[in-house]
């Protein structure tokens, strides 16, 4: 295989359920030469056969087997193996919607200043049901510099999500790439870091679809995912002012989630309500009272949910 323009770097842990999706999404890109290098991190389902399979089919897919290290650690290795000029990210269960690589390459390669590359994300539920879609603030509709430390967020505008980024992968070297102590918010720590040494650009199409599953809208580690986002924050802080962030990487290499099984029904159920939520909003009824419904059935006194529930039957009987 010829030296890749773009390495597309994914990381999966048991996600065979969308994965033949997700793949053929990468595969069929046109108008640019790539490389699929996935890390599937200890995956105990039909995740290892399907990629293997792929593999053996398209010499562009790499696959690399390891035992579970967690998503920010798993990227680091993926973006290690990368040969490409440039990185791209995508998640297991999406997709990439035609001409997404094509057009952030493009983008790239007009503008050397230009570390990173964003567009709009369209977010879809378990069945592929349309939710919402982010943009970023449109403030990024050219290339600039992102970085304005006297906003709250030490930003003007940022990616639409963090699988839909392709950066350069020199500004990634620069930048210290993914850092291991953020086992949440990697990605905005990394984006903090290649907006001090680059620009950034939001691309006007909706070229990346995420896939939310039930159990991926959590509150289980909202807390720890809070505290390292202000921490990256506080890192960014510190290196405008020329000081350094040990400190702070000291802080979040402390910051691990804990197994707490007995959350995983609140977890469903709060993810159902959330769906079903999105749904009602946009005047899917039918489908938001399936959601609300499988909310109650693990979490039978969310009055919340009795009440969405009721007024999408009353909805439904007034069409």
């Amino acid at each position: 295989m010829n030296t890749p323009e773009v390495s597309v770097v994914m990381s999966v842990y048991n996600g065979a359920e969308h994965l033949q999706q997700t793949l053929r999404s990468i595969l069929s890109q046109e108008g640019c030469e790539l490389e699929f290098v996935v890390v599937d991190d200890g995956s105990i389902d039909d995740t290892g056969r399907i990629l293997d399979e792929w593999a053996a089919r398209d010499n562009r897919l790499r696959v690399i087997h390891q035992g579970n290290t967690g998503l920010t650690r798993a990227l680091i290795r993926g973006c290690a193996e990368a040969r490409g000029e440039f990185i791209a990210r995508q998640d297991a269960g999406d997709i990439s919607l035609p001409g997404r690589l094509k057009e952030q390459i493009c983008a790239l390669s007009k503008d050397n200043d230009l570390a990173f590359v964003s567009c709009k994300t369209q977010f879809v539920g378990p069945e592929g049901e349309y939710l919402y879609q982010q943009a970023g603030t449109g403030l990024s509709a050219t290339p600039i510099n992102i970085i304005d430390i006297q906003q709250p967020n030490g930003i003007i505008d940022g990616p639409s999500s963090h699988p839909s980024v392709t950066f350069r992968k020199r500004k990634y070297l620069e930048a210290g790439g993914y850092r291991p102590q953020f086992y949440f918010g990697q990605d905005w720590d990394l984006w903090y870091r290649l907006g001090m040494i680059g620009k950034f650009l939001m691309l006007p199409s909706t070229l990346y679809e995420a896939r939310v599953g039930l159990s991926d809208i959590s509150t289980s580690n909202k807390r720890m995912q809070e505290e390292l986002a202000e921490l990256s924050l506080q890192s960014l802080r510190l290196r405008v002012a020329g000081q350094p962030d040990t400190e702070i990487l000291h802080q979040a290499s402390q910051i691990r989630p804990q197994v707490n099984r007995r959350a995983n029904r609140g977890r469903i159920a709060k993810g159902a309500y959330f769906l079903g939520e999105c749904l009602r909003r946009n005047g899917d009824v039918v489908k938001a009272r399936h959601y609300f419904w499988q909310s109650l059935k693990d979490r039978p006194l969310q009055l919340k949910a009795w009440v969405r529930l009721g007024q999408t039957i009353l909805a439904r009987h007034q069409q």
